[in-house]
């Protein structure tokens, strides 16, 4: 008895959990976040920015002095030095250990300039993150607001299908009372089998809408998957714009495609002096130890000297300073520095490139803007007349005044007025928000 009170408690439980968990509706602002943890394209910036991080460190790491120990064994053959410096046809085997250290003095400059490189580097690689972060929250809004496009679509074509439903209840009657003739009812029930479809369509408009946007959050399908429809602010006729202008003198400063572009042409300057720099001597300073073990080695009345011994007397130190001075370098050098002003040129134009292509954006997204809010204010207006046009059909369908026919043409105007009213809205939140976006305001709806 009790175990069975505990199986239904169980299962009443996870019905309730089932039940939340098909409840659970995503916000924009939840897609988002959402997708900046775990997005792949994201996640591969992260590893980006880490390399660049370590490729840093590495260059400043080589300013520090090196250190490397050598061991070695070698087994001679025939003459060979002996311990007293003379020479003997004699079979040895000899050991050897060492320590030595390199310290770089002058690098012709290029190890700071290195640094110096790969530290914009390093800030580029966080300015591509940043605009991938903002890419996906972009592709992430646009879907986000078709889904509640199709939403408001849905809901228009199933109040369309109500209407005409009761209406072929209403002729229906008429039509077993004697007072219309069947034609009526026939033409009727054919538009409602076409809004019928019209509701079905929007239902898969939404469905794939839906899809597309679990595929962008890299989610596994389910049926359970929904979106938070949030008040969305009221749209007026003379809502105002921000100028293109403005927008891009603000973007420009904070735009991450801007300042990934501006680091990389300050980049390649660096690159360009640290081929310049090859043309310098190099200076480094060295420090070596070695000692050595033989085992044939014998002191002057014939006697093995011990392996303490030897490495006691076989000591040998040694410090210097070494200059490597280019003279010929089969014209290399000179090759790498026309190079470098090469890429210098071809970062500064890739920075004019992505003004370019920013300035357009913005222009595109502001006369996109404008467009939509226009479409709105005149398809509102639209809307308006066409509901009482159709109210005024439908009074005189009932009496019998207006055929099938020109009830439904002005049903089916009602209907395609109150579609595009819907896409001029969601277009124009949509173009203002990606102004904002450029403006360095955050995405939210």
């Amino acid at each position: 008895m009790i175990r069975t009170l505990f199986t239904i408690i169980f299962l009443l439980l996870g019905v309730q959990l089932t039940t939340l968990r098909a409840q659970e509706v995503w916000s924009l602002e939840k897609c988002i976040n959402y997708a900046l943890k775990n997005n792949i394209k994201i996640k591969q910036g992260v590893i980006a920015t880490q390399y660049q991080q370590n490729q840093l460190k590495q260059a400043k790491f080589s300013r520090l002095p090196n250190l490397n120990g050598q061991l070695s064994q070698n087994l001679n053959f025939g003459r060979s030095l002996t311990y007293d410096n003379t020479y003997k046809d004699i079979n040895s085997s000899e050991s050897d250990i060492g320590l030595g250290t390199t310290i770089p003095v002058f690098e012709g400059f290029q190890i700071s300039n290195n640094v110096e490189k790969l530290d914009l580097d390093f800030q580029a690689s966080m300015q591509d993150l940043s605009k991938a972060q903002s890419d996906i929250s972009v592709n992430i809004a646009s879907t986000y607001l078709e889904i509640l496009f199709a939403k408001e679509l849905v809901k228009v074509s199933d109040d369309q299908l109500k209407v005409t439903s009761l209406q072929i209840k209403q002729i229906n009657e008429k039509v077993e009372a004697g007072s219309l003739a069947r034609g009526s009812l026939l033409e009727i029930e054919a538009q409602a089998a076409g809004e019928d479809l019209n509701l079905v369509n929007a239902k898969n408009q939404l469905q794939l809408a839906k899809l597309k946007l679990i595929q962008l959050l890299e989610l596994a399908m389910t049926d359970n998957f929904d979106v938070e429809v949030p008040v969305l602010p009221e749209i007026y006729a003379q809502a105002s714009v921000a100028t293109a202008g403005d927008v891009y003198g603000e973007a420009l400063k904070i735009r991450p495609e801007i300042k990934g572009a501006d680091l990389r042409f300050q980049s390649s300057k660096f690159q360009l002096r640290i081929a310049q720099g090859a043309l310098y001597p190099t200076i480094n300073f060295y420090a070596n130890a070695y000692d050595t073990y033989n085992n044939k080695y014998t002191d002057i009345n014939g006697k093995s000297i011990v392996f303490s011994d030897q490495l006691r007397n076989n000591q040998r130190k040694g410090v210097g300073l070494q200059m490597n001075i280019p003279i010929f370098t089969r014209f290399q050098n000179r090759l790498q520095i026309d190079n470098a002003r090469l890429q210098v040129l071809n970062t500064e134009l890739d920075l004019e490139s992505a003004k370019k292509l920013l300035r357009s954006d913005i222009e595109t997204a502001e006369t996109n803007a404008i467009a939509a809010l226009n479409r709105y204010a005149s398809n509102k207006k639209a809307v308006s007349s066409m509901k009482e046009a159709f109210r005024y059909s439908e009074e005189k369908f009932g009496v019998g005044l207006v055929n099938a026919v020109e009830y439904n043409t002005a049903k089916t105007k009602l209907a395609k007025s109150e579609s595009d009213l819907l896409q001029a809205k969601y277009e124009f939140i949509f173009r203002t928000k990606l102004l904002d976006l450029y403006r360095g305001l955050p995405l939210t709806l």
